[in-house]
């Protein structure tokens, strides 16, 4: 059983993948204990601290020990093949651990709850229980399904659903940084993409709930928040069907935009930092961007995903845009911003007929752009989307992999070369807590993204410090605190 446990705890991270189980142990005398791992992008795990609050009021702890679990959900992510094969090789884990506990509900949620619906309940017969992103606060019916002997499914995707109402259960939290979701759902329609098919169309959260959540997570301690969506510079709300006479009393805007919302955020206090993800290059706005210019507290720090370097590809990926008007993005974020403004990206190579003058287009525009670091995937063809059903996945699984290296070795010269810039310079840090390989080391980050770590001395995690850089590697700073 020993083996079993420490096989479960380490299984399930992957290139690309990355997988929190629940942290916090709540113990207040309930009856059922909740254990949740959830996998993939940070809207998942933005998610899982929602499911948390919902069962909280329904009678559920929550346990980061398994073996005690009642329930244990795994909140997925589709977006490769490989995100949805580790998921499976944990569900067949966790199997083995129910065979001994046959009372323990295992459900899956999120985008492979999505995508497969009821085959995981009927086909493969590998979880009791399937919720989509939208079928949240279903989760205690479907529940009081399973416990009644029935299996129980609820995928269906909501136009109206934000979970605008419910504060959330920090989770794997080190209380000092903590997510809001601001919008779900992506209208897009990239070719490569599943995500408008796993969370449906996209629909935006009352921004006053968005900075009341704010104001309350910077009264409790938090000093950092980032908003969440797929496509933040899509933000639109309207309270158009409220009474307008009211409106205008209280000043309260009839419609805002993504940059209004980063304003109204930024003015909940000097000392809250803000940062948000992800832009998408098409939408990102001059507003935007002078918005950040204009508040010291919003983070000096935007990923835009390029996806390709080659406009022949951004065509048929339906990306929106030509890497001539990226570029022209790019050259604007630069002259607002600065040159110090950290950028990084999402790049995919070998999609569909990609030559090898139309790879090393991405290779030439990583030499323009230099970002400070990116997320580098070889195409996986997803089943359902459009690239799927229209164009032939003909690039070889050598090919992808070798052009992925020659990325993969492009960004890590590119982040060493901008990680060098700042050796000699001091930077402002938010202590978030112990560096992953000391307890005599705090580490943080600075404005652009970056980490930094330094030495510990008598400071707080919390605390604002100004950092001296004396060091570097690829992926870190290195310094020491100074006046």
């Amino acid at each position: 059983m020993q083996q079993l446990i420490e096989d479960l705890e380490v299984l399930g991270s992957s290139e690309g993948c990355e997988t929190f189980t629940v942290s916090r142990e709540t113990s207040t005398g309930k009856t059922r204990k909740l254990y949740i791992e959830s996998y993939g992008c940070q809207m998942n795990f933005s998610d899982s601290e929602i499911v948390a609050s919902i069962l909280a009021q329904e009678g559920f702890d929550t346990t980061s020990d398994i073996q005690s679990a009642d329930v244990v959900f795994l909140n997925t992510c589709s977006i490769r093949e490989k995100a949805e094969q580790t998921v499976r090789n944990r569900l067949a884990q966790i199997n083995q651990l129910k065979k001994q506990k046959p009372e323990m509900l295992v459900g899956v949620l999120g985008c492979m709850a999505e995508r497969l619906k009821s085959r995981l309940l009927e086909e493969e017969k590998i979880v009791d229980l399937v919720a989509g992103p939208d079928a949240y606060r279903d989760l205690p019916q479907l529940i009081n399904q399973v416990d009644e002997g029935q299996k129980a499914v609820n995928t269906f995707l909501s136009r109206e659903e934000t979970y605008a109402d419910i504060a959330p259960v920090r989770l794997n939290s080190n209380g000092v940084t903590a997510f809001i979701s601001i919008m779900r759902g992506c209208d897009n329609m990239c070719s490569f993409c599943v995500v408008p098919f796993t969370r449906g169309r996209e629909r935006s959260r009352d921004p006053y709930s968005i900075v009341a959540e704010a104001t309350d997570l910077f009264h409790r301690g938090y000093r950092e928040v980032t908003l969440l969506g797929q496509n933040v510079d899509s933000y639109k709300w309207s309270h158009q069907e409220n009474n307008k006479a009211f409106l205008e009393k209280k000043g309260i805007q009839d419609v805002v935009n993504f940059a209004n919302l980063l304003d109204m955020v930024a003015q909940v206090n000097p000392l809250l930092r803000v940062r948000f993800s992800t832009s998408h290059p098409k939408d990102i706005t001059d507003d935007v961007l002078h918005t950040l210019a204009c508040h010291e507290n919003i983070c000096k720090y935007i990923h835009l995903p390029v996806q390709s370097g080659n406009t022949r590809i951004l065509e048929l990926m339906n990306r929106g845009y030509s890497r001539e008007w990226y570029l022209s993005k790019i050259d604007r974020i630069r002259e607002i911003l600065g040159e110090d403004c950290g950028i990084s990206s999402d790049m995919i190579t070998g999609f569909c007929s990609e030559t090898e003058a139309e790879h090393k287009d991405t290779l030439s525009l990583m030499d323009y752009v230099q970002y400070d670091f990116s997320y580098m995937f070889f195409y996986s063809e997803r089943p359902g989307t459009l690239a799927e059903k229209k164009l032939a996945d003909d690039v070889t699984e050598d090919v992808k992999k070798r052009r992925l290296q020659e990325i993969i070795q492009k960004q890590n010269e590119h982040s060493l070369l901008r990680n060098k810039r700042d050796v000699g310079r001091t930077f402002k840090v938010l202590i978030e807590g112990y560096s992953k390989k000391s307890n005599d080391f705090f580490q943080g980050r600075n404005s652009a993204n970056k980490v930094i770590v330094f030495p510990k001395e008598n400071y707080n995690k919390g605390e604002y410090v100004n950092v001296l850089v004396e060091n570097c590697t690829g992926a870190t700073l290195l310094g020491k605190v100074v006046s």
